[in-house]
């Protein structure tokens, strides 16, 4: 592997992902154009990448057509991250046409430039196989009713793989899909769209009541940012990962439930969490399907990238609760 400095576009630059991704290889010496419509990515976690010469910040929707027409030619790598995924699984038209649409413009750019193209998918994608823990090779995709609108993320993240190892076949290309688990901190969305722990976290700050769906006893691995940024970075250097669908993650699984208890007591609050148990019934109008326990197999992640995770769950939860703290303040701080 050289170290030599390359040129990235990155899409959803914006978003949590891609703004830790973008300083990650800034830090390195990496050149970036990252683009981003800005629907639910926010300028200001570029504050520090738009201070650097080598990156170059562009406002565009990576579903239209004129999206990479201008664009040089020169890129060693695209990462495609931008993505669409409406909280409690509303909206599958969008959420289906977006990631679709998104996916085949940023695969046709990679195809013209005849250069990488590294995608996220989903840990979603394995559904509700009850066997553990999900491997790439070893695990089926169990995906449950398509009357349950909750399964369309997981559809359209399991299309976009296929039709990324569809284009890499036809066009001769190296792909290399992520499935992610669980990310989280700083930059995150603070709301349902950054997932339960920015929900708990906003609720303890605020004393509010921790909303919970279903029983709490459904499991997660929750995997620190920087985790998963440096196999998503791993991923575009190596051409160790290149027609590989890797999982990234972390292999410590813990409850909804106990995620809460936890969060309530890193915060700094003392007695018994205030915990609001929401049916699943009640934010949806059809049956809904959860995952009951989601855990990575994380081992070609490892041997691939040289990445394992390192940051703790209660680690990376003191670090995410004192940034959502202070976002927060600043929040407020802003809209008086």
């Amino acid at each position: 592997m050289t170290n030599r400095p390359r040129k990235f576009l990155i899409t959803g630059v914006a978003g949590f992902l891609g703004s830790n991704l973008a300083e990650r290889a800034l830090a390195d010496g990496h050149e970036i154009v990252g683009m981003d419509n800005l629907s639910m990515g926010r300028i200001e976690n570029l504050t520090e990448a738009l201070k650097n010469r080598a990156f170059r910040f562009l406002q565009r929707d990576v579903t239209e057509a004129a999206t990479f027409a201008d664009l040089a030619t020169d890129f060693d790598v695209v990462v495609h991250l931008a993505a669409f995924k409406i909280p409690r699984y509303g909206k599958a038209i969008d959420t289906l046409k977006i990631n679709y649409q998104g996916t085949e413009a940023a695969l046709e750019f990679a195809r013209r430039l005849n250069c990488k193209a590294v995608l996220a998918s989903t840990s979603d994608v394995y559904g509700r196989n009850p066997k553990l823990p999900f491997s790439e090779e070893g695990t089926d995709h169990v995906i449950g009713n398509s009357k349950s609108p909750r399964w369309a993320y997981a559809v359209s993240k399991l299309f976009d793989e296929h039709l990324a190892l569809a284009y890499q076949d036809a066009y001769g290309f190296p792909v290399v899909l992520l499935r992610f688990f669980g990310s989280y901190g700083p930059n995150q969305n603070t709301t349902w769209w950054g997932g339960p722990q920015s929900v708990f976290i906003d609720c303890v700050l605020n004393d509010k009541p921790i909303p919970i769906h279903g029983d709490g006893m459904q499991t997660r691995s929750f995997t620190y940012v920087s985790d998963t940024v440096e196999g998503i970075y791993q991923s575009m250097l190596r051409p160790e990962a290149n027609g590989e669908i890797i999982n990234i993650g972390n292999t410590e699984e813990i409850t909804i439930l106990e995620l809460a208890r936890r969060i309530h007591r890193l915060a700094g609050k003392s007695g018994e969490p205030n915990i609001q148990f929401i049916p699943y019934e009640s934010f949806s109008g059809k049956k809904y399907e959860d995952v009951m326990r989601r855990v990575p197999d994380t081992a070609l992640c490892a041997k691939l990238l040289g990445v394992r995770a390192k940051v703790g769950v209660d680690e990376g939860l003191k670090r995410t609760i004192e940034w959502q703290r202070r976002f927060t303040a600043a929040s407020r701080q802003q809209s008086a």
